[in-house]
């Protein structure tokens, strides 16, 4: 009797992957270069806030989006990682005089530095246990970031006075003063960050992601080594949130434990994919075009309440559309109508 063949590795994820699309990609190109006139248009300094504040969610999305979409590790201490790239950052600038285009890849090499660490302990947990050890890591990070004075200064945070000019070859490309230096640093960071999730996704990596997030011991018995993938996912996912957290830190010009280390910023990350769909790579995008304009016009308004509307909204969501957004309106556009009926309607004796 011949030995059956394992199942192919594409099989395992249920979500099936999409080639290259032409249309796809012009429509993408479309928006990038709409998004990139739009400060030649528009040169209103709260409309280019909503728009950097859209992409930072969108890069803090897609990048949780690795760890926690295709290979389901429901971090909930990405803040550790946030909280590295922006005090990492502008320490070396304010106290170093380390320009931060320098500055950040020191706060991304911790930051993976980090990522190892702790993927060395948490990856042998599951379930329940590795979401409470993320949580913890991101606590201790908190609490490091507090009480080591000499070097964060504390509750007191740090604040930016200065950002030095980028120069490039003894010419000023800009200044930092505007906010548009920021608008298109934003704008290019969540593009690299969105074409990552593609490649991903698209590439013998994401079958590793996708047959670990469907099933853990089946893909151990094909001979998927859990804990490097794991630990690969991780790394790609902490590399972007560092990143974030740098270009967070550098645009508002002041941090402090209790707005770049808090579960709060984790919990954001979480949300975002939930609302548009985990696991795809346009969800994270869904996700914070609805989040972002939601929370600034909450705040607004009904200021600390937002947070009780805000939660109100994901449990609706996760009730209602257990796919996110993107996922909902898929199963619109592809549900099939029902077929007419073909009986002919029972003719009633007249009296």
């Amino acid at each position: 009797m011949p030995r059956p063949r394992p199942p192919d590795l594409k099989m395992l994820g249920t979500r099936k992957t999409r080639g290259f699309s032409v249309a796809g990609a012009l429509l993408g190109l479309a928006i990038v270069a709409v998004l990139i006139g739009f400060p030649f248009v528009e040169e209103s300094p709260y409309a280019l806030h909503i728009l950097i504040l859209l992409f930072l969610a969108v890069i803090m999305g897609e990048a949780w989006n690795v760890l926690g979409g295709y290979t389901v590790q429901y971090s909930v201490g990405h803040a550790a990682y946030f909280g590295v790239g922006a005090y990492t950052t502008l320490i070396l600038l304010q106290y170093k005089q380390i320009p931060p285009w320098w500055g950040v890849w020191a706060a991304i090499a911790l930051s993976l530095v980090v990522a190892l660490a702790i993927g060395a302990i948490t990856f042998r947990l599951r379930g329940p246990y590795f979401v409470l050890a993320s949580i913890a890591l991101a606590e201790i990070m908190r609490l490091i970031a507090l009480n080591w004075k000499e070097v964060t200064n504390g509750a007191e945070g740090i604040l930016l006075v200065d950002l030095p000019k980028l120069e490039i070859g003894g010419k000023v490309v800009t200044d930092f003063l505007s906010k548009v230096p920021f608008y298109y640093s934003g704008l290019a960071l969540a593009a690299i960050v969105i074409a990552v999730n593609w490649g991903v996704e698209h590439s013998k990596l994401g079958y590793y992601f996708q047959a670990i997030r469907e099933d853990q011991d089946a893909a151990h018995s094909l001979g998927i080594n859990l804990y490097f993938w794991k630990n690969v996912s991780l790394l790609i996912s902490a590399f972007f949130t560092a990143w974030a957290g740098a270009f967070y830190g550098l645009y508002t010009g002041f941090i402090d434990p209790n707005n770049t280390l808090t579960t709060d910023i984790s919990v954001q990350m979480v949300l975002i994919c939930i609302i548009g769909g985990i696991g795809t790579i346009l969800g994270p995008v869904v996700g914070a075009l609805v989040v972002v304009p939601l929370s600034e016009l909450l705040r607004a308004t009904v200021g600390q309440v937002h947070a009780l509307i805000y939660g109100v909204l994901v449990v609706l969501v996760i009730l209602f559309m257990p796919d996110g957004i993107l996922g909902y309106v898929r199963k619109l556009v592809t549900r099939k109508p029902q077929p007419a009926s073909t009986t002919r309607p029972e003719l009633k004796e007249t009296p």
